[in-house]
This record gives C-alpha cells, structure tokens and sequence, in this order.
C-alpha cells in the first residue's frame, strides 16, 4: 500500500531536462530579511533535482554583480519572485522582473512564478503576474502553495489528487506552526523536543518545521537538543543546507566552535556562500580569536562579514558585524561607513516583532557612542522576546567587546548593559565561553577579589556575594578593557604591595567551599 509520503513525492513534479542554452533550471528573486523561508524553499528544489540561481550561492564579492545576475537570468529556465512588505521599494527586484518578461517576450516557455508571504499589495509592475500566496506559511514552504509553485515553474495546473493531498498538509502545518510558536514563546524545550516526534507527512515532506525547531531550540539555548534534532533532519533531508548551518549555529553558541568551523569551512568550500553561512564562519574565527588572542583571526573575521555585505548589501546582520569587527581592529573609518550603511537598513527605532532588526539597532547607537539610545533599543529588544536568552547571549558579548573598543566608563557599561542583567553574568569577551576551570584559574581568581577589596576597588561584602556586575566594575577601575586573560597580570599588580596578600585558608576556603561560585567570576 502506497503511504501518504511516497504520494507526495510521486506527486511532486521533478526538475526537467535542461535545454543546451540553460545553466539554471530557475532563478529566485529575493530580499535578505526573506533569506530564512528561501533557503528552504532551495533544498526542496535542490532535492527535486534543481539546478537553482541563488545570488548568493553563486555570486562572489568584487564581481561585476549586474552582469553575474542578468546572466543568470539570461541562462535560467524560469524565474520565482519572492515578494513582501520589504521589496515594496526594490530596484533590484524591479529590473529583474522587467528583465524576465523581456525573457518571456522572446522565449514563451519561460516562465516566472510570484511568491507572497504576506499580504503586501502587488507590485505595480506584477499586476498581470499569476502569483501564489504563501502568507500562511511564511515559516517555510509547505503544503499546497508549495505544490503550486512546482507545478506553476513547469507551466501546468495542479492535479486533483494534489490538491486533496496537499490540503491534509497544509492542516497539519499549520497545527504544527503554531505549537511550534507557542512552546518557543512561553520557553518549553519539551514540547519542542516531542514535536519533532512527529511523522505526519507535514513533517516529512519538507525540512521546515525541523527547521523551526531547531532555530526555536537555539533561541532558547537549549544546545544539545538543537543538536539531536538538527542530526534527525540531516539523515531525512540529507541535501539540505539549513539543517547543517542551523547544527553549526549550536555548535558555535554553545561553545564548540572548532567543530563549528569545520561544518562551515566545508559548507563555504562547497561554494553555500549565502550571507547565513559566511556570517556563521566569520563568528567561528571570532570564537578562535577570543581563545587565542591571534589578531590575524579576528581580521579574518571582519574580512568574512564585510564579503557577505558586500554580496548582499541589504543583509544588515553581516553589515553590523563588519561595522563592529572594523571598529575593534581600529579601522574607525570603514566601521563608521558599514555602520552608516546599516542603520539605512534598521533605522533608529525599535523594530516591532523583530528581535535582531532592534538589537542591531541598538549597535548602530552603540557604535556611534550613543549609550542612552543604545541602551534604550537593547531594552527593548529583549522586551519583544524575553525567552530568546541564546540571542540576548550573542548580543550582549557583541557589546561587551564594543564597550571594551570605546573604552566606555563605568556607568556608561553598567547603563548599556543593565537590560541583560537577567543573564547572570560578569562582562566577558566574546569567544571566551563556559569550561571547566582549573584549580589554578580558581587560585587567581579569588586572589584578585580579596585584592580588589584589599586595595579599596570592591565593598567588602563582594568576598560573599560575588556579584559579577560588581567584580567586573571593580576590574575595570584598574584596567578599563581587561578581560579573563588579563587576572594573572592584574594580580601580580594588585598584590605588588604585600599588606594585600590573602592568607592560606582564606584562599583554601575560595577555591574549596565557595569554587562553583568562582567559576562565575571566569566564565
């Protein structure tokens, strides 16, 4: 008996044989903030054995990009245009459109497909267009609009039993969507876990809402299950992109980012150049560069995420990085321009529903030594998401280091920061990431504290608190940039003067009873 899956693939129209005078079987028209929904849409293709012009997969950075783009139009077979509210004022998508009925005009088997995933007006230009409305499924490409959208690149009209079939999927997507949603909102990596469970063909027929999972699982800095789940979706869609960036994104946030950086180095080697993947191998080199303190690695860093800007100019989340890694190097003139370039895209306001669009923001403030606006939009992106603490993670090392660059005073780091005092840490510099410490580590650690209270730079009520705000403000009265590398120094410093030395069991009873705490202090 033939499962309701194998229908499915029976019913998906496969990629036809590509004409002598075609490289692509179909090019794809799309904003950066669309990246996400396309990027899947691409496996599915990809899987249906398309050959797909994805500017950012083939495009490389210095090269003539109109040209590379109108050739691959010229050379694809048909067109999809991914459309919403952000296009609305795309050059870019504009020529391409124009471009591709000049291609129909000439050649009637072409064919371009319009996609919406939101109910933003029509484009002017698009009136005529045949198009198919994704609004509900603006998580990811699924069931009957997907169905459409293969039938529609090869000009025929959907079957009866697809349209049966595919109508079962859409219920069951749309029943998962919104479970997925609301365990990611209200913080439950349970029932995120006991979703991915599931085998209806919702499921099955598409990495989206794996996908979804796995994101809302990073989100919620729930590592290793991210991480069984992104393996789950690589061996049932073992051509996939997004699941092998996604298990790099957790690879990397939860400390492994040598294991990271191999994932994306092949990726990158494989030519999946998209501005996801360059930006992910560009924070593996600053995870490298924060552990080894090599200024070629953060370099390198910079040089990724300026090479992903550059490819995708409205990308501001590679835009903000190349600002900020520009500025740590001294390069104030290049961070300036990236940082200009961004806030064209992000604007000065908070951006409603979207967490990173105010976060980045808030860098752009912060780059430009605005610290109350700074502070004010990271308030307020953490408000619009409380329980995405992974990226309130990310955010607030990204602000710590460009507090250490601006040399920003104490109550300037104290404002920037206060609205991610739920995280319940001291300031660190990105890269250096939770480990087991050593008995040694312990040892300078709490010889630096009893000197910090001893030369007056700490309350004596720090020795049993240990209130990482208050120790890294204490730190920073001594040296104004230091970091988890400088304590050794810092205490030979402090302890220069021998009325300051701690005795034996003062430093017995730190690195014994109160060790777990010190390791606070480290991380």
């Amino acid at each position: 008996m033939t499962s309701a899956l194998e229908s499915w693939v029976a019913l998906a129209p496969q990629a036809w044989p590509l004409q002598t005078d075609q490289t692509w079987h179909t090019y794809v028209s799309y904003r950066a903030d669309q990246r996400s929904w396309v990027l899947q849409l691409y496996d599915i293709l990809k899987a249906l054995g398309y050959e797909v012009f994805l500017d950012q997969y083939v495009l490389t950075a210095g090269g003539n990009m109109a040209l590379a783009l109108q050739q691959g139009l010229e050379q694809s077979g048909s067109q999809i245009i991914v459309w919403g509210a952000s296009a609305a004022h795309s050059e870019w998508m504009r020529r391409e459109y124009e471009s591709a009925m000049k291609l129909k005009r000439d050649n009637p088997d072409f064919r371009s497909v319009l996609v919406l995933l939101d109910n933003s007006p029509l484009p002017g230009f698009a009136f005529e267009s045949i198009y198919i409305n994704f609004s509900e499924f603006r998580e990811g490409p699924n069931g009957t609009p997907l169905l459409q959208l293969l039938y529609g690149l090869q000009g025929k009209p959907l079957p009866p039993e697809a349209v049966e079939l595919s109508a079962k999927v859409d219920a069951e997507t749309h029943e998962a969507t919104a479970l997925i949603r609301a365990a990611r909102a209200v913080g439950q990596p349970e029932m995120l876990t006991e979703l991915a469970r599931s085998q209806t063909l919702a499921w099955l027929t598409t990495p989206s809402l794996l996908c979804q999972v796995i994101d809302a699982l990073i989100s919620l800095r729930e590592y290793d299950r991210a991480l069984a789940i992104a393996d789950q979706c690589r061996k049932t869609f073992p051509k996939a992109v997004r699941p092998r960036q996604l298990e790099a994104s957790a690879l990397a946030r939860s400390g492994k980012w040598q294991q990271a950086q191999l994932i994306l180095t092949q990726l990158y080697e494989e030519k999946e150049r998209d501005p996801e993947t360059v930006g992910l191998l560009a924070r593996t080199w600053m995870d490298r560069y924060g552990a080894e303190k090599n200024p070629l690695f953060l370099n390198k860093a910079r040089d990724l995420y300026a090479e992903a800007f550059d490819t995708s100019p409205d990308d501001f989340y590679t835009g903000i990085n190349a600002a900020s890694k520009s500025a740590m190097l001294g390069d104030l003139d290049s961070a300036a321009n990236y940082a200009k370039r961004v806030e064209a895209l992000v604007g000065t306001e908070p951006s409603p529903g979207d967490y990173w669009k105010t976060a980045t923001s808030a860098e752009v403030r912060l780059l430009q030594r605005d610290f109350a606006g700074a502070a004010r939009l990271y308030a307020a992106a953490v408000a619009q998401d409380p329980m995405q603490l992974g990226s309130h993670e990310s955010t607030y090392q990204q602000a710590v280091m460009l507090l250490d660059r601006l040399q920003a005073s104490s109550d300037e780091r104290s404002f920037v920061l206060a609205p991610f005092a739920h995280l319940s840490h001291g300031d660190t510099a990105s890269g250096e990431t939770a480990a087991e410490y050593r008995p040694e580590d312990r040892a300078v650690a709490a010889r630096l504290l009893f000197a910090l209270v001893a030369r007056r730079h700490a309350e004596p009520d720090l020795l049993e608190s240990l209130d990482t705000a208050k120790f890294w403000e204490a730190v920073r009265k001594v040296r104004r940039s230091a970091s988890r590398a400088d304590f050794p120094a810092l205490t030979e410093q402090l302890e220069s003067s021998q009325e300051v030395r701690p005795n034996w069991l003062w430093l017995a009873w730190a690195e014994t009873v109160r060790s777990k705490d010190l390791d606070r202090l480290l991380a």
